[in-house]
């Protein structure tokens, strides 16, 4: 309280706002708090002068691209597909786009979806397209469950287990085959003792 009574010349003349102009405007204002900062700027720029001259290090020599890619694994290269048959097999080494998943469809089956219902249609197109085996269809075993059994041409055992289509070898094969080595049946044997029924 007593430094109120001692300054009370001083509040007051603060209170009311009645000080003599010193000739300042609001750009005089920001320009002095620029000029403040740019000591800070010149400092760090003198600093940073060494960074400046460095080159950036680059960790590898060659970045590599298109052209880099490894060649060799497409369709085509595989022999699995032939441009001939499926155009878009038939691209650049330079286009990264997907291979195509299905083989390409026969026109005899893509007029079925095409023809009015009710003996044509998308039903009858899949029931068509359901007799074809999965290798016949796609490029790539697509789900775990075609591992077994795709590509059997491909194998030895092929050639074996069907046998040649119209042969007598193979039905007698296949005949023999169904019945097994187990032996015949009771009722297929000849009686040993005559039945009382008979007599």
């Amino acid at each position: 309280m007593r430094w109120n009574t001692i300054n009370s010349d001083k509040l007051k003349k603060a209170a009311t706002l009645q000080r003599e102009e010193k000739g300042y405007i609001d750009t005089d204002v920001l320009k002095e708090s620029i000029t403040s900062g740019l000591t800070a700027l010149s400092r760090d720029y003198k600093s940073d002068a060494r960074n400046r001259r460095l080159k950036a290090i680059r960790d590898g020599i060659h970045i590599p691209a298109v052209a880099d890619l490894r060649k060799g694994h497409s369709i085509v290269d595989l022999g699995l597909g032939n441009p001939k048959d499926d155009p878009r097999l038939g691209r650049p080494d330079t286009d990264l786009s997907i291979d195509p998943v299905m083989r390409p469809i026969d026109p005899k089956e893509k007029k079925i979806l095409y023809k009015g219902r009710p003996d044509f249609g998308r039903l009858e197109y899949l029931k068509t397209r359901v007799h074809k085996i999965p290798e016949d269809r796609f490029y790539f075993a697509e789900t775990s469950s075609w591992f077994y059994g795709w590509r059997l041409k491909d194998t030895y055992l092929s050639c074996k287990a069907h046998g040649p289509e119209h042969g007598r070898v193979w039905h007698l094969a296949r005949e023999k085959s169904r019945s097994g080595p187990a032996p015949d049946p009771i009722h297929y044997k000849s009686a040993q003792r005559l039945s009382n029924c008979t007599v």
